[in-house]
């Protein structure tokens, strides 16, 4: 077996400095062809470089995408995020490719920035799927700008239309407008909501819609009903919690974000003796795995989340291979589910 070699001697070998060496690791431009194929050489036959980087280094894909998953240390915990990591790591191996997965808990800690960036400059992956990142998120606007092809899940900046930009939504809007129909054929006309994260687009777009449909059906927006959230049970349950300790009336019906949201909601109220839907009806956002099964089960907004990750990992896919087109991004349809969370309002409310 042959001792390691490093770069010094490769520049020996090749009959050039060690600078250009480093050049060409580094695929820079400047380096004329026939100069890189020469270095190329000595590193493949001295095993300088693993093989996947010397075909990095010759203009080859690696065939391999990256998955960054942003997690405040509750997502990687939620069957929904499992879902979608798992049908991404799914769908590119039916194409062929495998799946750098990484789980970011702070986009803001440098460390965990620089790995990300490291994991696309040093061209170990051919591309990047993000999400749970906020709307506007530094880091990947950096790549983005950088030409790297970037597929992002839950994101809208008007006027960001790059080619290598891929944009996958909700349709919260009109999922928010189908739980406020459903509730008002009810007689509800108290509709209070648990929002989420509004660093995200999710978090914003569903308040506009809540705001829209209680607009179009005349009803007021009663301040003390509308909470704060953050996409998850922990955030519902202290919701209700807070909202009780104001001795404040309920509203007749409850909007949660998604159904992580309702679950800790509904939890909280059972704890202060509020039965659902009895006395407080309750509509999720999701169809969590767990929805059809939780006590009652959740009423709540559909998103075929499958289809739509299949369709963005496709996309990306054909985007490394056959280069991106024009920007369009693309929303998941939505669709009410009912099921025992919510009943007719009582005329007594």
């Amino acid at each position: 077996m042959s001792k390691e070699i490093n770069s010094t001697e490769i520049a020996k070998l090749a009959g050039v400095s060690r600078s250009t060496v480093s050049r060409v690791i580094n695929n820079y431009a400047n380096v004329p062809e026939k100069t890189k194929q020469k270095v190329l050489k000595v590193i493949q036959q001295y095993n300088y470089y693993p093989n996947l980087s010397a075909q990095v280094l010759a203009g080859k894909r690696t065939r391999t995408i990256g998955l960054f998953m942003a997690d405040s240390g509750r997502v990687s915990g939620d069957s929904i995020s499992s879902l979608l990591l798992a049908r991404v790591i799914e769908n590119a191996s039916s194409h062929g490719y495998y799946v750098l997965t990484h789980i970011v808990h702070d986009m803001k800690d440098q460390n965990e920035a620089r790995t990300i960036k490291e994991s696309f400059y040093q061209r170990r992956i051919d591309g990047g799927v993000f999400i749970g990142a906020a709307n506007h998120e530094p880091l990947i606007e950096e790549l983005i700008a950088e030409g790297f092809m970037v597929a992002i899940v839950d994101q809208h900046l008007p006027g960001r239309t790059e080619s290598n930009r891929i944009v996958f939504n909700f349709d919260n809007e009109t999922g928010v407008g189908q739980a406020i129909d459903y509730l008002v054929s009810l007689g509800h006309k108290r509709i209070g909501m648990i929002n989420g994260d509004m660093n995200r687009y999710s978090g914003p777009s569903k308040w506009r819609g809540f705001q829209a449909a209680m607009a179009r059906h005349q009803l007021p927006l009663v301040q003390q009903w509308m909470l704060p959230g953050d996409f998850n049970e922990s955030s519902g349950y202290m919701a209700i919690k807070e909202f009780m300790k104001s001795k404040m009336e309920l509203p007749t019906a409850i909007f949660a974000a998604n159904d992580s949201v309702a679950f800790g909601a509904i939890r909280a109220l059972k704890e202060s003796g509020i039965r659902v839907p009895e006395d407080v009806s309750i509509v999720g956002f999701d169809d969590h795995i767990l929805s059809a099964h939780s006590s009652p089960a959740l009423t709540t907004i559909r998103v075929d989340f499958a289809d739509m990750m299949d369709k963005l990992t496709k996309t990306l896919i054909s985007s490394i291979e056959n280069g991106s087109g024009d920007y369009q991004p693309v929303a998941a349809s939505t669709e009410l589910v009912v099921r025992d969370s919510c009943q007719r309002a009582r005329e007594d409310s």
